[in-house]
């Protein structure tokens, strides 16, 4: 169903009203490429169903140009060159879906065909340009953000659904449909599709979404943008001291089947990075949720996981030691190997005693001890 239900002109397209709306990007190059024959090779970012595909083939309709759909997934670069275009008048559209998934010679394939406008590249990826895709393709195309689709925006959606399949969900139903989408279009419509199949009825019980969905769409591509930003966001809510932000961070981790490990190697740099001397316990504390997690598993050791939370999130906060120790590694760096002074040298040997290893050490001296170019220096600032 989600593929019969492809709107096939922008005005039908759903969200994205940035890119498809009156003063959209997207509008005004289709609006150009009328009068002058021109439309760029663009790659469009964007999470699952978020219409991304959709656009592209809308785009091609729009040009009426040769549309070719490729996913670098199961497609070879050798099929997608057999139909480039030779002297066509205008170049046709080649989309690649998951373009991401290419490496960079594949990439680096597609390059002279872009360039010279034999055709017109609509790449889709999940993940982010900067880092998947080689800078000298990502230099000749335009890069598009696609947003996640709202609750309304996913509700047009839905109802279009529920019109094709001749049925309709009461509020509740429709708002739990919506909500275990998590934005994604093409899971709405298929966990319709499949609840109205399940229910042999026009009413759709919640049961029967609850059975269609099994799970929701919590997981996470392990090389993706996604997992980096919650563990950005997770570490930065325990810097913050904000134990609610954390907690949910954590429980979206959990949720997707984080390695606990994982997590918790996270908890026990962040105990001595961000706490530090504030509560020099919080090591201790996190080092045991470590050995928890590792001991126990999943899913009891989650609760390991969210007391070391609470804890972390909650404790005082200072970066000095972290800070410091940056410092002198900033030293070493730009100084090299300085002698270290005679007096803290041990005096091993005989010859090392006579020529001064050792001489004049105190042992609770407050002199500084350290090279004589960088006497006095000092590292650790307290807070």
């Amino acid at each position: 169903m989600a593929e019969v239900l492809r709107p096939e002109k922008i005005s039908d397209f759903v969200g994205q009203k940035h890119l498809t709306g009156k003063e959209g990007i997207v509008r005004k190059l289709l609006s150009s490429a009328k009068k002058t024959g021109f439309f760029p090779s663009l790659i469009f970012w964007g999470p699952p169903g978020s219409g991304k595909t959709t656009l592209a083939r809308i785009i091609a309709v729009e040009l009426k140009r040769q549309y070719f759909e490729f996913s670098a997934v199961s497609s070879s670069i050798k099929e997608i060159e057999k139909l480039m275009s030779k002297g066509n008048m205008f170049p046709p559209v080649i989309v690649i879906d998951e373009i991401h998934r290419f490496n960079k010679a594949q990439q680096a394939k597609l390059l002279p065909f872009v360039e010279r406008g034999d055709i017109t590249l609509i790449g889709a990826s999940t993940e982010n340009p900067s880092f998947e895709i080689i800078a000298p393709l990502l230099s000749r195309t335009r890069v598009l953000l696609l947003h996640q689709l709202s609750e309304n925006e996913l509700s047009t959606i839905v109802k279009r659904g529920e019109s094709y399949l001749k049925v309709k969900l009461n509020e509740k139903i429709r708002k739990f449909l919506l909500e275990s989408s998590n934005g994604d279009a093409r899971v709405a419509l298929t966990v319709l599709e499949i609840a109205v199949n399940l229910s042999g009825t026009k009413r759709i019980s919640l049961q029967s979404i609850e059975q269609a969905l099994q799970k929701r769409q919590y997981t996470f591509d392990k090389r993706g943008e996604d997992y980096y930003n919650v563990i950005s966001a997770y570490i930065k809510s325990l810097r913050a001291s904000d134990v609610d932000a954390a907690l949910y961070y954590l429980a979206r981790m959990i949720e997707a089947g984080q390695d606990p490990l994982y997590i918790a190697r996270r908890m026990v740099i962040f105990a001595s990075e961000d706490i530090g001397m504030a509560q020099p316990t919080a090591l201790v504390v996190a080092n045991e949720v470590f050995r928890a997690c590792d001991s126990i598993g999943y899913p009891e050791c989650a609760i390991n996981l969210a007391h070391g939370t609470v804890y972390l999130a909650s404790a005082k906060k200072d970066r000095s030691a972290y800070e410091a120790y940056f410092r002198a590694v900033d030293d070493v760096r730009r100084h090299g190997n300085l002698p270290v002074p005679l007096k803290i040298r041990n005096p091993v040997t005989k010859l090392m005693k006579d020529i001064g290893y050792g001489e004049g050490y105190e042992k609770y001296s407050k002199e500084s001890l350290l090279p004589e170019k960088l006497k006095g220096k000092k590292y650790y600032l307290r807070e």
